[in-house]
């Protein structure tokens, strides 16, 4: 969408930078301009500096700069028309709208409506939790030592043991059939009727990168199969271009995420202050997924199951990971198998250690291809050389393929 000069002028003239930036750092005045510690590096002394005279932002540290719409779109990561949005709702600001038609109209107003839907089930949800109905679940979480404040921040709940439960609700609710069916949360049968799609779960709301409620992932409550359950693809829901935990990682201020493989492994690690740990949703890591994380960070630490499963899983992410162009790790956790073991059993500060210790990637791939040959007999050590060789001139630049075979051969 174009704005005009004038418009764009408007919006950035009618919030004070003082007071937008204010909300993120704490300025205090010295001079004619205000001073803090800079938000986009790690620094002791502030050198971050805000001309209420020019409306503008400087860092003399790092050399990042600009206004009140580049300080949201590179603080919030938001494109440059959700910071145009935002300050001018914040502002008071009308927008020129878009003009629809009417199938773009009836699309738009559908996604409108089934992320009302969710988000109204994600509250019955965490009703349910904390009444007498969801007693086995909240135990459940007790007892997965979660605290009730995780469980609020990630709007944990629990779906009812009755399978048409929620369906009767939100019909109670005023929506209708049409709409209920698009939000993949019930399943239409002419023998059965409508059932809930989740049932006797504890159930784990997932959100977009901007809070909004757009599926949901459910662990049951007993031995029924499957263990985790998660919602269908719908009009505003794609798992391969989403990530659990994004909402709350894009805003953690490190400069790496921390990729996990469920929902536990997420909450576990945010719960002990890792609040940038992210997890794919109920699939395999993809290209979408590396593209997504590199809108955000740069680098980030693999910290997938350590059994045979999560090291094939990490094994084929790396190269989506690498495509796009961020730096990786791989985060030992062994003899634990997850984040969630780990931490419980050595605490965060080890977990900390071994994020500082994690091994290079192609190190971690060069490990797990030596498993495969016995380096003790001279023909296999050969094809194992021979298979590293290969593996290097992936590397297409020189002088990083030279410090990899230095690294290999050292």
């Amino acid at each position: 969408m174009f704005y005009s000069e004038d418009i764009i002028e408007q919006v950035r003239t009618e919030n004070d930078i003082v007071e937008v930036i204010g909300d993120y750092v704490k300025l205090q005045k010295k001079g004619s301009s205000y001073f803090g510690l800079c938000p986009f590096h790690n620094e002791k002394s502030p050198s971050f500096s805000v001309s209420p005279n020019k409306q503008m932002y400087y860092c003399f540290g790092c050399g990042e700069g600009g206004n009140v719409i580049s300080f949201l779109m590179k603080y919030e990561n938001y494109t440059f028309i959700e910071a145009m949005e935002v300050l001018a709702n914040r502002a008071g600001v009308e927008l020129p709208k878009m003009e629809y038609s009417k199938e773009q109209r009836r699309e738009k107003d559908l996604k409108t409506k089934i992320i009302e839907i969710n988000t109204e089930a994600a509250k019955y949800f965490h009703y349910l939790l904390k009444s007498d109905r969801g007693k086995l679940a909240y135990n459940y979480l007790m007892g997965r030592q979660l605290s009730d404040e995780i469980i609020v921040k990630f709007g944990l709940g629990y779906s009812d043991k009755y399978s048409n439960n929620l369906y009767m609700y939100l019909k109670k609710k005023g929506y209708n059939d049409n709409e209920l069916r698009e939000t993949g949360l019930f399943t239409y049968d002419e023998k059965r009727g409508v059932t809930d799609k989740f049932w006797n779960r504890v159930m784990f709301p997932i959100m977009d990168a901007n809070n909004r409620v757009i599926a949901f992932g459910g662990r049951v409550m007993g031995d029924a199969k499957p263990k985790y359950l998660n919602s269908p693809e719908t009009k505003v829901f794609d798992k391969s271009r989403n990530l659990y935990g994004l909402n709350v990682a894009r805003s953690s201020r490190k400069d790496y995420f921390l990729i996990c493989e469920g929902y536990m492994d997420v909450i576990s690690l945010h719960q002990a202050g890792f609040n940038n740990a992210v997890a794919a949703l109920g699939t395999a890591f993809t290209q979408r997924h590396a593209t997504l994380i590199k809108r955000y960070v740069k680098e980030v630490v693999l910290t997938f199951d350590s059994d045979e499963a999560g090291i094939k899983a990490a094994l084929r992410a790396i190269p989506y990971l690498r495509d796009a162009g961020l730096a990786i790790k791989v985060l030992n956790m062994k003899p634990y198998k997850d984040p969630d073991e780990f931490i419980k059993a050595l605490g965060r500060d080890a977990y900390e250690e071994r994020i500082k210790n994690a091994t290079n990637f192609f190190i971690f791939q060069v490990e797990q291809e030596q498993k495969k040959y016995n380096l003790n007999d001279p023909q296999e050590k050969t094809a194992f050389h021979k298979q590293v060789a290969e593996m290097l001139l992936e590397f297409k630049d020189e002088i990083e393929r030279d410090n990899y075979l230095d690294s290999v051969c050292s």
